[in-house]
């Protein structure tokens, strides 16, 4: 389907619709099992106009198994939960075995890598910190064989398992869209800007949202790790803004009427 809001604010991207299958789609780009990559190349991709898919074996890395809903994937992090618990925050390298593990990802080429597992990305100040981050994550593990990406004008929302609609969009469409999403609402707290992965965002944190009885979008691209591996594809002022399919209709008939017909709007997106 075309969108309304993308044509309203003018998103050079497509907006992208992720949804649960349990048949994997001709020619769709698809990591090589067990080989590492990023999911937002997926969503990247399928921006673009290609269609996407990822498995339980081809998920990319660990937190892309987790962000997509294939259940907890940190538990399989080389060193398991607790050494990701200090990769994530001060590293590894004050541990023996946490050292040893560096070592051997330095020795196979895998330096840049092993600089992180045993410096820390830093993200948290502590494993601790980390712990609880784990911890309030809604992990899952899907009903469905494939979670797949498509621009959204080859889905159908009427049959397709649509688990959230995500706009790619620079600063000033990200504005129009957190106006929109409060447009009608009971309250005006409808977007939400989590600490997570860009997966998560656009994965297990929106389809938390759609358990609720108002759903609230969720801003990612707050990872910086996914707005490096992504620059090349996406430029470097973007951000994703990722929806319910609930909430997408609603801000749908919302368009018409609204701010996105008047000046200071129009201004802006010229």
């Amino acid at each position: 389907m075309d969108s309304r809001i993308a044509a309203a604010i003018h998103l050079a991207l497509e907006p992208v619709a992720l949804f649960w299958a349990d048949e994997k789609p001709e020619r769709a780009m698809e990591f090589a099992p067990g080989k590492w990559g990023c999911v937002m190349f997926l969503l990247a991709a399928a921006a673009k106009g290609k269609t996407a898919v990822a498995s339980r074996e081809t998920f990319g890395c660990w937190g892309g198994g987790v962000g997509l809903g294939f259940g907890d994937h940190y538990r399989n992090f080389p060193g398991g939960e607790e050494s990701f618990c200090r990769f994530l925050s001060t590293g590894n390298a004050g541990s023996e075995a946490g050292r040893a593990i560096g070592h051997e990802m330095a020795a196979s080429g895998a330096t840049a890598m092993a600089d992180e597992f045993l410096q820390g990305e830093r993200y948290l100040k502590s494993p601790q910190v980390v712990a609880k981050f784990l911890a309030g994550l809604p992990i899952m593990d899907i009903p469905a064989r494939y979670v797949v990406m498509k621009p959204l004008r080859e889905v159908d929302l009427t049959r397709d398992n649509v688990r959230s609609i995500t706009f790619l969009v620079n600063p000033d469409q990200l504005s129009a869209l957190v106006v929109l999403a409060n447009y009608e609402g009971e309250h005006n707290e409808n977007v939400a800007i989590p600490f997570a992965a860009g997966c998560q965002a656009i994965g297990i944190c929106t389809y938390r949202e759609s358990e609720k009885a108002n759903p609230r979008a969720v801003v990612g691209l707050v990872d910086l790790s996914a707005r490096k591996n992504v620059r090349r594809q996406l430029g470097k002022d973007v951000m994703s803004f990722s929806v319910t399919a609930e909430m997408f209709r609603r801000m749908e008939g919302n368009v018409e009427g609204s701010f996105l017909e008047r000046e200071t709007w129009k201004g802006l997106a010229e």
